[in-house]
């Protein structure tokens, strides 16, 4: 875990309601089934004067979203960077979290162990980690995934389509987001077959 400390000072609710989003705060690290004594670059998702007595939302740099309440003596509140203030600790981000479902055709257990050893050899033994491992029959069927704008005209033609991912399983929609604005639309895959002429 790769941390650092960072002089900064707790803010209590009113003054956290002066911040916007593009102001950089400090908030709890800790995450489901996770507990870190620590905290991470975050921003509030809407101005803090939109507060009305529920609770403050920040997003992490990691993409989590948490409800804060400042003045709430049990929780470990929001920061700012302020030099008179006290040292905290302060979550980096060292690199890359890949949740990977891996499609092995034939898969068995040496396979398995193959690739995770290759993978091992190739990051290094103490960043390449098992967290849960399940073996899942998943039909070889493939998608094209689209995303096209969410008031799109009727009848427009396939051309006006922004292609977000190719050859992909049913089950990987679940883990992508479309761009706002965008939605996605999943079609079944046909291959690109280039009929352009040749001499």
């Amino acid at each position: 875990m790769n941390t650092e400390k960072v002089t900064a000072r707790r803010l209590t609710a009113e003054e956290v309601s002066e911040l916007g989003p593009q102001d950089g705060i400090f908030v709890s690290a800790e995450t489901d089934g996770l507990p870190l004594d620590c905290y991470a670059p975050a921003n509030l998702t809407k101005p803090g004067n939109n507060f009305e007595g529920g609770s403050f939302t920040a997003r992490t740099i990691f993409g989590d979203e948490i409800h804060l309440l400042p003045d709430n003596a049990e929780e470990p509140g929001i920061w700012i960077v302020d030099t008179a203030g006290e040292e905290i600790e302060v979550l980096q981000s060292a690199g890359v979290l890949l949740s990977l479902a891996l499609f092995v055709p034939g898969g068995n257990k040496e396979s398995l162990e193959s690739l995770y050893s290759a993978a091992r050899d190739a990051f290094g033994a103490g960043i390449v980690q098992r967290w849960s491992e399940e073996v899942v029959a998943v039909p070889d069927v493939k998608v094209d995934l689209f995303e096209e704008p969410i008031r799109g005209r009727k009848g427009t033609s396939s051309q006006n389509r922004d292609r977000r991912a190719l050859d992909i399983y049913p089950t990987r929609a679940r883990f992508l987001e479309p761009s706002d604005g965008w939605r996605f639309i999943v079609e079944p895959h046909k291959e690109v077959i280039d009929d352009t002429p040749t001499i």
